[in-house]
């Protein structure tokens, strides 16, 4: 049984649940702080501080989790990535204040301050690039930093923007760009019953992140407009196309599309005849 490291708790913690579940990885604790449940049966989940998730697994205490880009760089650990699940997505900024002079990343001078929860990238960051600052590691709230003296600029995760805003910052540039990534230890794979396991894993989360943003489309189209059809829903590897008992000049045809433009292929579907038009959710896709 392999062990996976979660976050216990926020925004990364609630759609990694979501995702589990809706794998078939159902999330089966004693209670709701519990720091272990059964996942399904198949794996077991230990609930743990997702910036601690990278240790976790670097060290072998679980075989593998699901954490924050971001986290895993900061921590420096050695881990295979696995799987971008593509929840938690945000980016790692810098910013300073909005009279503070600085607009732009030249503006950022030797000896200038930086305040950061995250020490290590930044300091990686600014060394690429021959900039000798002086970063100061913070725990949290470095939004403040600015305003109180204690840094002339500030590397945050950012989501929207609207808490720089609200606090007088301003964006100048992107460090990284983060989102939720399942990573295991290579050591796993030295063995063959949890390679294979770990793999099953993989398969039935990307499943499940395939099938987001499509839905499965049914329809009885006029024999004599399939290949414009065709171009309408090409599908995966072309659609499916079958005949219609008694159907006559009509064939069934099936193809899975893009949720986000579905309007428009119904719209072009009744522009060449199309009856019976049919839409479903997906739940899992595998290519």
């Amino acid at each position: 049984m392999l062990r996976i490291a979660l976050p216990n708790k926020g925004r990364l913690s609630q759609e990694a649940r979501e995702l589990f579940t809706d794998a078939g990885l159902e999330i089966r604790a004693a209670g709701p702080r519990a720091l272990t449940a059964s996942l399904g049966g198949e794996f077991q989940a230990l609930f743990v501080r997702a910036q601690d998730i990278p240790e976790f697994v670097a060290d072998g205490a679980a075989d593998a989790g699901v954490t924050g880009f971001d986290l895993i760089q900061e921590s420096g650990r050695a881990v295979d990535m696995l799987a971008d699940l593509e929840f938690g997505r945000c980016r790692l900024a810098i910013a300073a204040k909005e009279d503070s002079g600085v607009v732009a990343l030249e503006d950022i001078g030797a000896g200038m301050r930086v305040a950061t929860v995250f020490p290590r990238i930044t300091r990686q960051f600014f060394a690429e690039r021959g900039a000798e600052v002086e970063v100061v590691p913070v725990s949290g709230a470095a939004e403040i930093a600015p305003h109180i003296g204690i840094a002339d600029v500030i590397v945050d995760l950012v989501s929207t923007g609207s808490t720089l805003r609200v606090n007088g910052l301003r964006e100048i540039a992107t460090v990284l760009e983060s989102t939720s990534r399942l990573i295991s230890t290579p050591a796993v794979r030295a063995d063959a019953v949890r390679a294979r396991a770990l793999d099953e894993l993989v398969g039935a989360l990307s499943s499940v992140l395939a099938a987001r943003g499509k839905r499965y489309v049914m329809a009885n189209v006029p024999r004599s407009r399939l290949e414009e059809v065709k171009r309408v829903v090409p599908g995966l590897n072309g659609p499916t196309v079958i005949d219609i008992m008694n159907g006559g000049e009509h064939v069934a045809v099936h193809s899975v599309v893009n949720a986000a433009t579905i309007y428009r292929t119904i719209a072009d579907l009744k522009a060449l005849g199309a009856e019976g038009i049919l839409v479903t959710r997906i739940e899992r896709l595998m290519p």
